[in-house]
């Protein structure tokens, strides 16, 4: 029997083939998902009538971030200060912006300095003032997207199952492997694990609710699986480490790299770069020296994988490893002019390590195991469909 119907070519020519559903968002879909992410949002900022509410901004930053940040203060009887820096770039906090900053008792920062200047860290600790760092709601228009609407305390339980991941009450090994040939391993003993995941971060703790609590808005970035809390940020601590590391790209560099540049460490510092290209060249001049200060883990499966810049991928199993070096590196001055992080800070990132703890998988391949684990899925079924949710990623 001859068959006269078009063949899939003559379907394919024409442009009329489909076998899959419109990417169009119809309108109410979009507004029901712009109210969800605000729903997220509002929960995040958690002010309260009687707190002293402080924004410590930058010139580049999106103004409707805070008049809708504010918007959410003043609804609940509360009115604002600001304090605009001239960059995001600042590593401790400016004399002028001290008395301002000591009165405030909840804090929106976009600077650098807020997670690790002295006086911020005392007051938190002390005062029990609760901050949001806005490294990642820079533009308002960042509530239009699934990473904005993924919801928050989803974030948290995902967090809790991969803090569960860390064995305790023993000493082991974090090793990492790729594809490419990286090997590197970090020695963790007991206590830096318990340092660690003291955090209220690792406690899955999304919404600045809690005294002392520091937390992301957008809840992607990290909380990290190896940094200076480890060692209660001692000076001069560092982990027992050593390996070479094959990463897939780094911040301030547009593509990722076409050669294969290694890494080496000793002790969390960079001992070595290998490779022949100009990327490798750069990046020995910037790095050798340095030390990896944190090693960033995204748990938010709806952050874009390949969107690395500010300071990524958040993706969930996405990591970034973190080095600080002694002198400001004239390659960044260059290309990243206005980058929110000094230019003496560099992000590597592979996307797709295997991570193992001990005897357990924490990432496999770039997938991170805890998006798997029984509590997350329950929760993230109230949520939708789990499978979509949890393992529908973001390119």
């Amino acid at each position: 029997m001859t068959h006269h119907g078009p063949t899939i070519a003559d379907i394919l020519a024409g442009k009329t083939a489909k076998a899959m559903p419109s990417d169009r968002i119809l309108p109410q879909t979009a507004l029901r998902n712009y109210f969800q992410a605000i729903d997220n949002m509002m929960k995040v900022f958690a002010i309260r009538p009687d707190d002293k509410v402080l924004f410590l901004t930058d010139p580049l930053l999106d103004r409707r971030v805070v008049d809708a940040i504010a918007g959410i203060a003043r609804g609940r009887g509360v009115q604002t200060r600001e304090f605009m820096a001239p960059t995001t770039q600042l590593t401790d906090c400016p004399d002028e912006a001290r008395a301002l900053v000591e009165d405030a008792t909840f804090v929106i920062g976009s600077w650098y300095a807020s997670v690790n200047a002295p006086l911020f860290m005392k007051l938190r600790k002390e005062k029990g003032q609760r901050w949001v760092k806005i490294t990642y709601f820079r533009n308002l228009d960042v509530l239009q997207t699934p990473q904005a609407r993924f919801p928050v305390e989803l974030v948290g339980e995902i967090t809790r199952a991969n803090a569960a991941t860390y064995p305790r009450g023993t000493d082991f090994d974090m090793h990492f492997s790729d594809a490419r040939g990286s090997d590197v391993t970090i020695h963790f003993t007991a206590e830096m694990t318990d340092n660690l995941l003291s955090g209220n971060r690792w406690r899955g703790k999304t919404m600045a609710d809690e005294p002392g609590c520091y937390v992301h808005y957008l809840p992607s970035h990290g909380p990290n699986i190896y940094d200076r809390e480890t060692f209660k940020r001692v000076p001069g601590a560092v982990a027992k480490m050593e390996g070479i590391l094959y990463p897939q790209w780094a911040i301030g560099f547009p593509k990722p790299f076409e050669e294969k540049i290694g890494i080496e460490w000793k002790d969390t510092e960079v001992m070595k770069v290998h490779g022949k290209s100009r990327e490798a060249d750069i990046l020995r001049d910037m790095i050798v020296g340095g030390k990896v200060t944190e090693l960033g883990c995204g748990h938010n499966p709806k952050a874009p994988r390949y969107a690395i810049y500010p300071a990524g991928s958040n993706a969930a199993g996405a990591l970034h490893w973190g080095i600080n070096y002694a002198t400001p590196s004239n390659y960044i001055r260059r290309v990243m002019p206005n980058w929110e992080e000094p230019p003496k800070h560099m992000d590597l990132v592979t996307m797709d390590s295997t991570v193992k703890v001990g005897n357990r998988t924490m990432i496999d391949n770039g997938f991170l195991m805890a998006l798997r684990a029984p509590q997350v899925v329950e929760m993230a079924s109230k949520y939708g469909d789990p499978v979509e949710l949890l393992e529908a990623f973001v390119e």
